[in-house]
């Protein structure tokens, strides 16, 4: 067969298509691989199975955000025998205070402590806000999570059972998004569903590990005190992904749990959903720069558009010539990228009424995750808490494997 004779700028179009409807094969079919009830139950049994580790549950608060008091119970309901709650804020003004009173008079049993403390140690609040908890952390096993997650009943369980094996620095989980409002917040859990965790199922099934997500990071006591303690955080602006990364340089392993937990999506509006997504892009930038500069390939509606688009050109002349090859390939790969999207976007909801709502969203979704791209190219600071923030981290010099992954800057 021979080829048309088109310019190689052409070609690299045509390739750079389906590139991203590969992509979109693969995303859509890494989606079950974990965080599915089998694999779930499967952890739970192992875990089960074990005898457990004490923990000590650290919670950085600030706000009294939509349900607050729902996401927190979640962590009181636990099924886990020896576990303690830690709870802090940085203003005794804060009004997270009174859903954490709220908390201790339903849940009198549990061993619930709240940290109220202001002292700043560094650019990152949320560290300095750890960093003032810890010292109240009597348990050898400790979990970081943030105050929009909400967890099943054998979480603790779960996460900590790998921290068995010495040979395992820090345990993350991924999560899936729940928008709390209207039509923004379903704009949000988009980003989180349907770009995001495909991504790191990628990165992980390609064999990365290179990850660490503030919606669960546990870890030793000792693992903690070996890469500095929380101090070497303070002034990074993605702690999840560096409190992970300084544990693989002591030689530790970070384990994706098989586990799922969910988030809370609430920005009503675009301006603060422009803001928040740009500033997780922002962190991915500054963590893995080659990993950020590749992300345009995973945006695939807009590269469903240009494939359709460059075939309905390319027929023409192609078929005037005799050779309608380029055509043709760009037409199977459009078409292979929408039945990969949907099957993508079918995979990530939780129910049929939840795919057909959002099906109409997933265009627009992947058309501003392009456009927040852009933006996140420029730019030295980010917003996070009302706290201006460089996008900077200070790491060791080492050089940063290509592949696509990311951490979600929370």
């Amino acid at each position: 067969m021979t080829l048309p004779s088109l310019p190689v700028f052409e070609w690299l179009a045509i390739a750079l298509c389906c590139v991203a409807t590969l992509y979109a094969i693969v995303a859509a079919l890494a989606m079950p691989s974990f965080g599915t009830a089998r694999f779930t139950r499967e952890a739970v049994r192992r875990a089960r199975a074990q005898t457990p580790m004490s923990v000590s549950v650290l919670k950085p608060l600030c706000g009294a955000e939509p349900r607050l008091y729902e996401n927190l119970a979640s962590f009181c309901e636990q099924s886990h025998p020896c576990f303690q709650l830690l709870f802090g804020v940085s203003s005794p003004a804060d009004p997270a205070i009174a859903v954490v009173r709220r908390l201790e008079a339903a849940y009198p049993h549990l061993d619930i402590e709240l940290v109220v403390d202001p002292r700043v140690h560094g650019s990152n609040l949320k560290v300095s806000n750890l960093m003032n908890m810890v010292a109240r952390a009597r348990h050898e096993a400790i979990i970081i999570a943030d105050s929009d997650i909400a967890v099943e009943p054998d979480y603790l369980s779960t996460v900590t059972a790998p921290l068995a094996n010495p040979e395992v620095g820090v345990v993350t989980c991924l999560y899936h998004a729940k928008s709390i409002g209207g039509f923004w917040p379903r704009v949000g859990s988009l980003f989180i569903n349907e770009w995001f965790a495909p991504s790191v199922r990628v990165a992980h099934a390609a064999g990365s590990r290179d990850f660490g997500f503030g919606a669960t990071l546990a870890l030793r006591r000792s693992t903690l005190a070996k890469i500095g303690g929380f101090e070497a955080l303070k002034d990074c602006l993605a702690d999840d992904y560096m409190l992970a990364e300084h544990a693989r340089e002591q030689g530790l392993a970070t384990v994706l749990a098989p586990v799922m937990v969910e988030t809370d999506v609430i920005e009503p509006s675009l301006r603060t959903l422009w803001l928040r997504e740009t500033r997780w892009l922002r962190t991915i930038r500054s963590v893995n720069p080659s990993g950020f500069a590749f992300l345009f390939i995973t945006f695939t509606s807009p590269w469903l558009l240009v494939g359709a688009l460059f075939a309905w050109l390319l027929d023409g002349s192609a078929a005037m010539a005799g050779q309608p090859f380029a055509a043709n390939l760009l037409v199977a790969s459009t078409v292979a990228g929408i039945i990969a999207r949907v099957l993508l976007h079918a995979r990530s909801a939780r129910h049929a009424r939840a795919f057909w709502r959002d099906l109409p969203l997933v265009p627009l979704r992947d058309g501003l995750l392009a456009l927040q791209w852009l933006g996140a190219v420029f730019g030295t600071h980010v917003v996070w808490r009302g706290a201006r923030m460089a996008v900077a981290n200070p790491v060791t010099a080492q050089p940063r494997p290509s592949v696509v992954e990311v951490s979600d800057g929370r």
